[in-house]
């Protein structure tokens, strides 16, 4: 990552000190509006008239961006100005493509885009309180292993008593009339977790390694037993109850960020080609073991097969689906026509097909620019940071974030197998949804911590900062001179 004095002042060029709450006034009214204007036009397209329940949405949405931006200005005044209205824009969109997919089925209704607005309200409910407890994030290296620890027992519960199956998947589980999958909370202690700990050890780990030779030939490194144990326990587990519970899609996004955190910490690409090669067999085992998974390469594989197609769980999923994206065109075919909304999933794992499909071509790249512009500011808020446990953890959460839009679009248009798994801020389902918006509060806090001004000292860390172990050698005492010397 190279020399801690360079990234200071690179940091302090990228992001200045500068209050920004002004800047994200300006481009949330924008974002609002832009969210408001989605939703009424749905409404008029479908009904005729603006619903109450559009004007409820409206009025909900602001609410809670403005909440957020007012407690900002108060606790986080530094922090990056475009995170918030860009997260706020996206889950408006998703709102809107929720309620204009139920309204245009056989029988209207809003009950689900009802439950996503009540799960946005709590999503940017749990956003504020990152905000306002995580006020030093530095700090969340002090519990490593207890973080490793509740990932590890969140990603348990689907197993437990509390687990639900669905389509050969048991990702859920159910507490009275409600849903949770444990693994979206689980991926956000995770990428902490391996963050802290190869902030503290990357410097061994890339320079201390053991060599594997042919002969006189280096083939690659690979690190010590002492220094990758631990962290590859705790990730074995994390990829075997994955398997167990046959969420390969978050297996997989969750490996991607593995290999993505360790290439950024210690630079050596050997340890991705070890990575890749690892988990090409660990898949291979799980196609051989699960008719699950055999059953989603053969619908990549022979998608348009009749006989793929014709069978209970087949292709006809995927295959409507891109048929739906054709049919949007450039222009798409606006929210009363098309036939994405009898797509199974057109609202969640599909999401982006019904967006392809209503709003065009234009409005699925327009969308999927905002996704990776969240992303790029993740990446941005990573290259300023002065500490190395903050810069692994906003990377991790922006390879997290743009690795899940490829593997959903990827899998909706064949590009690799189709996983079941949710784009972030848009498809319906409130974990994924408030895990997303406790990520946006770590950015937010992250950002605030690197902007915000402060006293440099050697790194740019305090001087009485415990975490630091930088001694100013300026009030180190001289020792006295022996014999007059």
């Amino acid at each position: 990552m190279g020399d801690p004095q360079a990234e200071t002042n690179d940091s302090e060029r990228a992001l200045p000190p500068v209050r920004q709450r002004s800047a994200e006034l300006r481009l949330l009214v924008p974002a609002l509006a832009t969210g408001a204007a989605g939703l009424v036009a749905a409404s008029l397209s479908l009904t005729g008239t603006v619903d109450p329940s559009v004007t409820l949405t409206i009025a909900v949405v602001s609410a809670c961006a403005v909440a957020l931006h007012v407690l900002l200005r108060f606790l986080a005044p530094y922090a990056d100005p475009v995170i918030l209205p860009v997260a706020t824009v996206l889950n408006a969109l998703g709102l809107t493509m929720i309620w204009a997919l139920q309204m245009s089925e056989a029988e209207p209704a809003h009950g689900d885009a009802d439950r996503q607005l009540l799960w946005t309200v709590a999503g940017t409910v749990l956003c504020g309180a990152t905000i306002a407890l995580v006020r030093r994030p530095r700090r969340l290296t002090m519990y490593t292993y207890v973080i490793a620890v509740a990932a590890l027992l969140l990603l348990l519960l689907p197993l437990s008593p509390l687990g639900i199956e669905v389509l050969g998947a048991r990702r859920w589980i159910g507490i009275g009339p409600f849903t949770m999958q444990p693994s979206e909370f689980a991926k956000v202690l995770l990428v902490i977790f391996l963050s802290s700990y190869l902030g503290r050890r990357r410097t061994v780990m890339s320079l201390v390694t053991h060599t594997v030779r042919i002969g006189r030939v280096k083939v690659f490194s690979v690190p010590r037993a002492r220094d990758l144990a631990p962290m590859a326990v705790g990730w074995g587990m994390a990829i075997l109850l994955l398997v167990g519970t046959r969420d390969l899609g978050t297996s997989l996004l969750l490996f991607g960020t593995f290999l993505a955190l360790l290439y950024a910490a210690t630079g050596r690409k050997s340890w991705v080609a070890i990575g890749l090669v690892a988990f090409s067999a660990g898949a291979y085992v799980a196609y051989l073991l699960f008719g699950h998974v055999r059953n989603r390469v053969e619908i990549w594989l022979n998608a348009f097969d009749p006989e793929v197609y014709g069978r209970p769980g087949g292709s006809f999923q995927v295959v409507e689906g891109m048929f739906a994206l054709a049919n949007g065109g450039v222009l798409g075919t606006g929210f009363h026509d098309g036939f994405a909304q009898e797509v199974f999933a057109a609202d969640s794992d599909l999401i982006l097909v019904s967006i392809g499909e209503k709003l065009g071509l234009t409005g699925l790249m327009a969308v999927l620019v905002l996704l990776f512009l969240l992303a790029e500011r993740g990446f941005r808020i990573a290259l300023a940071c002065r500490d190395v446990f903050l810069k692994l953890t906003s990377l991790g959460y922006a390879f997290l974030l743009a690795f899940n839009v490829f593997i959903v679009l990827g899998g909706a248009t064949l590009v690799i197998p189709l996983t079941g798994m949710t784009t972030p801020f848009l498809s319906a389902g409130g974990s994924a949804l408030m895990a997303n918006w406790v990520i946006v509060g770590l950015w937010l806090v992250i950002s605030e911590h690197t902007r915000r001004p402060q006293e440099s000292f050697s790194a740019g860390l305090a001087p009485n900062d415990p975490s630091t172990e930088v001694i100013d050698v300026r009030r180190v005492p001289r020792r006295p001179p022996r014999d007059g010397r």
